[in-house]
């Protein structure tokens, strides 16, 4: 199915460039790689031109607007135009990372029918991690080639000279009627309510009937449309037809009209295309639907949300900078900055404005955001000692409560022992939760370290997500003896433990490991070393003595 992959989405680059208004773009999930890099290097083969955008995009760069720098050294208004007033290929990489605002905007462009059309580039290592929904919907296709091998990526896009040819064809080509009726229903059989998918499939059908040079779609333009359209918004699996049932000898043996003849044949097409379209539904599409991750109802913001809940900080000196619609002058700075040169400026331009300032006096306004920070305790809950690991965690995890407020930090325990991890404690500031939900720790079993340490990375992620500052607090003697998997073993286990520290380091997640040993040995240390944190070797530590050495290493 790569190989297949691969040509549909050959298939769909230049049904877009054939009709970019009517089929808006393509979502390509693929991560970088030389399958993407293979992707990229053919787009600039396609005919019109192309731009580069990214995820932080403003809206004065879109849709244009006032520059007032130029308009501050020029003395009159300038305008700049934006990527909106002329017609072309957005190329949007990390898609998956696009927030809600940018989403409405690019849509608001593609709606207005301006000849605009997008290749978003969703790069999510999870299958939650997908384009904005309300996005999606505006485009026709949707392909995925993290499968696809390098060595089956043969099919190239057509020559600029055939896609010129298949533009000027475009005007002529014709769809039957019942065509049209055809891909409608068969949109209702996938329970695709959206009439923007019948209208891309009309589209898409045409531009494959122009690249072959036909005047009129035929049944395998419309086979082709309707897999590249609607296999990634079904929401339901048809159920297969009945056989058909065989001939009464009774029956008389008089033929059936001509017109028969079509409709069986019509009705042999139908069951063709919902197999076609079938045989590229995920195979896990029930369960998706039954958990409610369907990509198209996906939250688009992904691993780019905008931090909520922040507090705004001091403010920090002005510095010169570009205005870009987002940031704020600094009046007085900006004042500040132009005073020193008004009378050099005024003899230059032999004029007697009052005020000449330049874009280079332009002083923007800066904050220090900071946010909340949430401490990780994960608890080593296996062995002997557990209980008492336990409960002087519970003890530290009170303590730092009690200062929450004053401080604003949260709190968030993870246990780990037997075979995985478990979610003790949710981040939280509230001392009387804390308790009942610390009140009765299991203990016990193997050592899960790489369990613990990938429960706390993905903690992290979340409350990144949300706005905190996450700190990871590992209470461990570090003895790993149970794999990521759930085998036992000391080799695997200390490898994925291994493998996970290294990826919390490159993550730039601060770390705290406190040897909860008896006889501190070199096996905690090394955690440390691998998770780029401090360690402190505290065998016989108190609830005091550890909430002091969080304390001061945090400050």
């Amino acid at each position: 199915m790569s190989d297949r992959a691969w040509d549909r989405a050959i298939q769909a680059l230049a049904a877009l460039a054939v009709d970019p208004g009517a089929l808006g773009g393509i979502v390509l999930r693929a991560r970088v790689g030389p399958v993407r890099a293979l992707i990229e290097a053919a787009l600039p083969r396609l005919p019109g031109p192309q731009t580069r955008i990214h995820p932080t995009i403003d809206d004065s760069a879109l849709f244009g607007g006032l520059n007032v720098a130029a308009s501050l050294a020029e003395g009159r208004a300038v305008h700049d135009p934006g990527l909106a007033a002329t017609p072309a290929r957005l190329i949007l990489p990390m898609a998956e990372r696009v927030n809600g605002a940018l989403a409405a905007r690019l849509g608001q462009m593609l709606d207005a029918g301006t000849g605009h059309s997008l290749i978003l580039f969703d790069e999510g290592a999870e299958p939650e991690e997908t384009v904005s929904a309300a996005l999606m919907e505006r485009l026709a296709f949707f392909v995925d080639l993290n499968a696809v091998a390098i060595g089956t990526a043969q099919r190239a896009l057509p020559a600029p000279g055939d896609l010129d040819a298949a533009r000027a064809l475009l005007p002529t080509v014709a769809v039957p009627d019942e065509a049209l009726a055809l891909m409608t229903a068969l949109a209702a059989q996938f329970s695709i309510a959206s009439l923007r998918a019948p209208r891309f499939a009309w589209a898409a059908a045409r531009a494959f009937a122009a690249l072959a040079g036909r005047r009129l779609v035929e049944e395998a333009d419309i086979t082709a449309a309707a897999e590249l359209v609607y296999a990634h918004r079904a929401t339901q699996i048809p159920e297969e037809a009945p056989p058909p049932e065989p001939p009464q000898e009774d029956d008389p043996g008089a033929e059936a009209p001509e017109a028969g003849d079509d409709d069986a044949h019509q009705d042999l097409f139908e069951e063709q295309l919902i197999e076609a379209v079938r045989a590229l539904l995920p195979p896990d599409l029930l369960e998706r639907l039954a958990h409610g991750r369907l990509t198209t109802n996906a939250r688009g913001s992904g691993a780019g949300d905008v931090r909520r809940g922040n507090r705004r900080g001091r403010p920090l000196p002005s510095r010169p900078g570009r205005l870009d619609g987002r940031a704020r002058i600094d009046v007085v700075a900006t004042l500040r900055a132009a005073a020193p040169w008004q009378k050099i400026r005024r003899r230059a331009r032999d004029t007697k404005a009052r005020l000449i300032l330049y874009p280079s006096d332009i002083r923007l306004k800066r904050f220090e955001k900071k946010s909340d920070r949430l401490l990780v305790f994960a608890v080593d809950a296996s062995g002997s000692a557990a209980a008492a690991r336990l409960n002087e965690a519970k003890g530290a995890v009170e303590m730092l409560l009690a200062q929450a407020y004053a401080r604003r930090d949260h709190v968030a325990v993870i246990g780990f022992r037997g075979q995985g991890a478990e979610l003790l404690l949710p981040p939280t500031r509230s001392l009387v939760q804390a308790k009942r939900r610390l009140s009765a720790l299991p203990g016990g079993g193997g050592t899960p370290l790489a369990a613990g340490l990938h429960a706390s990375l993905h903690l992290a992620d979340q409350a990144r997500g949300r706005g905190l500052s996450p700190a990871l607090v590992l209470l461990t003697d570090g003895r790993a003896n149970v794999a990521l998997s759930g085998d036992g073993g000391r080799p695997a286990a200390r490898a994925d433990a291994e493998a996970i520290a290294a990826g919390i380091r490159a993550q730039g997640l601060m770390a705290l490991v406190i040897d909860t040993a008896i006889r501190p040995g070199e096996a905690s240390a090394t955690l440390a070393a691998n998770l780029g944190g401090q360690y402190f070797a505290l065998p016989r530590a108190d609830s005091d003595a550890i909430s002091r050495a969080i304390t001061a290493a945090l400050e």
